[in-house]
């Protein structure tokens, strides 16, 4: 750790990250729970986790680009306080449209935590040590999915809004030691904020992401011309189009299109959405398992445990052997690993052994590049004074990355009318994608 961090900063960055990931870890089996008290439908569920991704999207580049104006300390601290405000708003929610509210301030919170934690690490760490912290930041939503759904089913025999208090105390000690520990000088001149950026930017990534959340897979060509679909995509494209030209006239862009200037970046772009692409397999495993073996849902949920504990094990792995040998051979084994684990997925034909072998190596895989890589590669890439920018990149382009492939996949799955062909399509075309990946990776450079 270099002079600029006399105390250790670690772990105030992972507790920070961990009260993120818990909340998203205990969702699920708080979610019937909320169905019941606001007496409300799949459908109207579904916002409790899609107002999140939505502002989270939205909170992704805005705290990024305040952290680079401001300095890591106040946006992390601030972060943190109001993903707590927000816990505590959904936690007394009276009427369901309250709890939408907290959920907003929770996603617009979380957008800020790992890309400025990343971006700390940056500024505190040399880059022979940054590779071993990227990757124990990245553990942490290993460990949470391990621990949240536990701890929520044993809260849960009390009332399921205290699994949103849970992260309180966490955010208390988080706030004192970012307070304490954390840089706060900024990295970049002030100058005018980016206002029309930031606000043209969001609403092109809240478009896409309403109208990806629209889509119907059994009936893609259909739901693609629904009236609340297709505008949205439209105007998602033209808003796009619309932010770039801002960004080239912004006296400080919220997000540099000079970045994309630098190979590196570029490359860890895509990568960043072919690795969003892949982790929205995820959805699909457990129906996956119930067409095959005929489980129960919650039999079924459990045989995910080796895909957590393999990506909770790949992030640090990945994180340390990129200190040793470079991104672009933990990259490249990271996505053939990827390729080879949905290709045994893909073809586990009911074979419970082959699914765990599968998932396993998937979770090896995607825990390397999601964990550690992706980020190593846009902090050895960027500047300074860009790196909060740079960080948020990854989180935009992986969401994105998700959200094209939960409807991706799922269409592919709907062709073969949910049938267990269906669902081996949907995970060989993840590891044909994850092949490109590794193509792709091929041209980052041996050593930053």
């Amino acid at each position: 750790m270099t002079a600029s961090a006399p105390r250790p900063v670690l772990p105030v960055l992972f507790a920070g990250v961990l009260m993120e990931a818990l909340d998203i870890a205990m969702l699920g089996p708080a979610l019937p729970a909320i169905r019941q008290t606001f007496g409300i439908d799949e459908r109207a569920a579904a916002w409790v986790f899609g107002t999140f991704v939505l502002f989270n999207l939205i909170g992704t580049p805005l705290m990024a680009k305040l952290s680079d104006r401001f300095g890591r300390r106040a946006v992390y601290a601030a972060d943190v306080a109001l993903f707590a405000l927000g816990s505590v708003v959904v936690a007394a929610a009276p009427t369901f449209s309250s709890l939408l509210v907290g959920r907003a301030l929770q996603g617009l919170a979380a957008g800020g935590t790992f890309p400025v934690a990343s971006a700390t690490i940056g500024d505190v760490y040399p880059p022979e040590r940054r590779g071993r912290a990227l990757g124990l930041i990245g553990a942490v939503f290993g460990v949470a999915f391990l621990v949240g759904p536990v701890l929520g089913g044993i809260l849960l025999l009390w009332s399921w809004r205290l699994l949103f208090l849970v992260s309180l105390p966490i955010a208390a000690w988080v706030i004192v030691g970012s307070l304490r520990r954390l840089p706060g000088a900024p990295t970049a001149a002030r100058t005018p904020f980016d206002r029309a950026g930031l606000a043209t930017l969001a609403v092109a990534l809240g478009a896409l992401a309403y109208a990806m959340n629209r889509i119907d897979a059994a009936a893609l060509g259909d739901s693609l011309r629904r009236p609340d679909v297709w505008p949205l995509l439209c105007l998602a494209v033209t808003l796009g189009g619309a932010f770039a030209a801002i960004e080239r006239r912004a006296a400080d862009p919220i997000v540099p299109l000079a970045l994309f200037r630098s190979r590196p970046i570029r490359i860890a772009s895509g990568l960043s959405i072919g690795a969003g692409l892949a982790e929205a397999g995820f959805i699909f495993m457990p129906a996956m398992l119930v067409a095959a073996l005929g489980l129960s849902p919650s039999r079924a949920a459990f045989m995910l445990l080796p895909l957590v504990l393999a990506m909770g094990t790949g992030a640090p792995l990945g994180g340390r052997l990129l200190d040793r040998v470079g991104a672009r051979l933990v990259a490249l084994v990271g996505t053939v690993t990827l390729a080879l684990g949905a290709v045994i997925v893909g073809e586990f034909d009911a074979v419970p052994a082959r699914f765990y072998a599968g998932s396993t190596l998937i979770g090896l895989g995607l825990g390397a590049l999601l964990g550690s890589v992706l980020r190593y590669v846009m902090l050895q890439a960027a500047p300074a004074r860009q790196r909060g920018a740079a960080q948020g990149l990854v989180t935009i382009f992986i969401s994105i990355g998700q959200l094209l492939g939960s409807a991706l996949l799922g269409a592919l799955i709907a062709s073969r009318q949910g049938s267990l062909t269906g669902y081996g399509d949907a995970f060989r075309f993840i590891a044909l994608t994850a092949l490109l990946l590794a193509l792709a990776s091929l041209r980052l450079h041996r050593r930053h």
